[in-house]
């Protein structure tokens, strides 16, 4: 009996740790965004955001990339990576689809619905408006697994299992945010400039992060100073602060509740639907430990901060992008101690 009892305190105590590590840098830095935004210039987020895209990203992949053993069975991680993708694509776009045919039911509607407000004049979502259409699917489907992800993992994850979480945010990055992702808000904005396939290409090529991957990677056996080593493992961690700051900013600048509702779905795709199912699939095929965990959490990271860029460019829906970013960081914060109870 108090052998259990002590089992089941030293569980405990290991489960606050973990959570305590997990949630210190969302917390602090995230806070700390919002406390300067009434403080800061008008065009600080958007030069904040390039900074990260063109010099923050590469350096903390870079550095990840150098330090990371890559064994065989992280090779399957780009492809586990973008099938979660187009998970996330078909459960949005099937809830999209469903919640139409649902609010274009004539009365009376089920009893059902009404407990649950699914009804139109509670989500009031444009139907007839296909950027919000695209709004609500890129919401649901892109991660911020080069920030949130990184740096949750990079506080709980051994050392040995790092580079599953490095692979899924390249390939995430490549992929998904510069790829699939240009390619929704081109079909689905109101932008009259289409990007035809060069174009993409030259945009995936071009992607600093790849570059700064293979530079890691292949550098590997290349020793370097202990100084500009520790100089890199410092900026690794300046980065994730900086991009921390940032979503805070992006969160304050929010105008209310009714933004925040409209969230509610996407969010609920994004932190809990997929994350969910991908933890019960790879249980299924026999995946398990913190492989495991580090798919499900990469899978359930909130809505990337390049939406809004994608929203600048194509004409997407903002409010709906900029509040669904706002709900799944605070959904993933109540959602990470289920996902480390059942999937770690």
């Amino acid at each position: 009996m108090h052998k259990e009892n002590f089992t089941a305190s030293t569980s405990r105590n290991n489960m606050i740790e973990t959570l305590t590590h997990a949630y210190a840098p969302l917390l602090i830095w995230t806070g700390l965004g919002l406390l300067l935004f009434n403080f800061l210039p008008a065009n600080f987020p958007k030069l904040l955001g390039k900074s990260l895209y063109w010099f923050g990203v590469p350096i903390q992949i870079f550095v990840l990339a150098r330090q990371t053993e890559f064994s065989d069975g992280a090779r399957i991680v780009p492809v586990l990576t973008i099938a979660i993708v187009l998970l996330s694509i078909g459960l949005a776009w099937l809830t999209w689809e469903l919640l139409k045919w649902l609010t274009n039911q004539k009365e009376p509607k089920p009893n059902w619905l009404e407990k649950f407000g699914l009804n139109s004049s509670f989500f009031k979502f444009n139907f007839s408006d296909r950027s919000v259409q695209g709004s609500f699917i890129l919401a649901a489907m892109l991660g911020n697994t080069g920030f949130v992800g990184l740096a949750i993992t990079s506080n709980i994850i051994s050392a040995e299992n790092t580079n599953w979480a490095v692979l899924f945010s390249v390939t995430n990055n490549v992929i998904s945010t510069y790829g699939i992702a240009v390619f929704i808000a081109s079909y689905f904005g109101h932008s009259e400039t289409k990007t035809n396939l060069w174009i993409l290409l030259r945009d995936v090529i071009t992607v600093p992060s790849l570059w700064a991957f293979a530079l890691g990677f292949f550098t590997q056996n290349i020793e370097i100073t202990p100084t500009i080593e520790s100089g890199l493992n410092i900026a690794v961690w300046v980065v994730i602060a900086a991009a921390l700051i940032l979503v805070g900013v992006r969160l304050r600048s929010l105008r209310g509740y009714q933004s925040l509702k409209l969230a509610l779905i996407p969010s609920f795709i994004k932190v809990i639907l997929v994350p969910l199912l991908v933890g019960l699939i790879a249980t299924y095929f026999g995946l398990t430990g913190e492989p495991r965990f580090i798919l499900v959490l990469m899978a359930g990271t909130p809505t990337a901060l390049a939406v809004l860029i994608l929203a600048e460019v194509y004409e997407l829906d903002r409010e709906l992008l900029a509040s669904n970013i706002a709900m799944t960081t605070v959904g993933l914060l109540f959602a990470l101690p289920m996902w480390l109870i059942f999937f770690a």
